[in-house]
């Protein structure tokens, strides 16, 4: 019994290997699946008959059931079977004004949207205008300014460059007049400095002297010619 079945077997598997040809194995086929819907909201059951309807004037009702924001949210399931006045459900007086303060504080209207936009539109340009208004006064300096950065770029460098000459020259005036080098920091060099700017002084102060007296020597000279004449 069991080598009659176990060959029917045998035989059965290699039918199927003999069908499947690898071009059917690399082959893909399209296989179609049933569409299935994966969302399944449970429904909503209302008990319009017999409402839940909360006893304000009982001390087990919780507060949040005691507002008029939950006697909103009754009447607006419920309608008139939850026993809510819809007449209480609208704003008082001083919440109608609030609200309206509120809303044109944060929402303005269209008008008032369109002024604002103009304004700023406004004080955008003014500024803009002052800025060009200036950028055009500073281009207007420009060649002003860069010809007096370049005068003193170069006397700057003429200054740096007499700076040079003269410390060249004192330290020269050192080694002449000790034999040796001298620090510029040193206190022999800097009383040799102050002895030369000493003499440099007086030697200005003769030169202006000698200056001024030829230049006033023919005025005083030409009355005196005049006196002798007359004489």
């Amino acid at each position: 019994m069991a080598a009659p079945v176990f060959g029917r077997r045998t035989a059965l598997l290699c039918g199927v290997l003999r069908g499947i040809s690898p071009l059917n194995a690399l082959t893909p086929r399209c296989v179609s699946l049933p569409q299935v819907a994966s969302y399944n909201p449970k429904p909503l059951w209302l008990n319009i008959k017999d409402p839940y309807v909360p006893d304000k004037e009982s001390a087990k009702t919780p507060e949040w059931q005691k507002t008029d924001k939950y006697d909103r949210k009754l009447f607006g399931r419920y309608g008139s079977a939850s026993g809510v006045d819809p007449a209480r459900l609208w704003p008082s007086a001083g919440k109608l004004a609030e609200m309206v303060a509120e809303e044109r504080e944060w929402f303005p209207s269209l008008q008032e949207m369109i002024r604002n936009t103009e304004a700023r539109e406004k004080e955008r340009a003014k500024r803009l205008q002052a800025r060009e208004k200036l950028i055009a006064a500073n281009m207007a300096k420009m060649p002003k300014m860069l010809a007096d950065w370049r005068r003193e770029t170069r006397t700057l460098r003429e200054k740096l460059r007499e700076d040079k000459v003269r410390r060249q020259r004192l330290l020269a005036e050192a080694r002449e007049r000790f034999g040796y080098a001298l620090d510029p920091r040193s206190h022999k060099f800097q009383e040799m400095l102050k002895d030369i700017e000493e003499e440099e002084k007086k030697k200005k102060k003769l030169m202006k002297r000698r200056k001024k007296e030829e230049d006033t020597g023919p005025v005083a000279a030409a009355p005196t010619a005049e006196t002798s004449t007359s004489a």
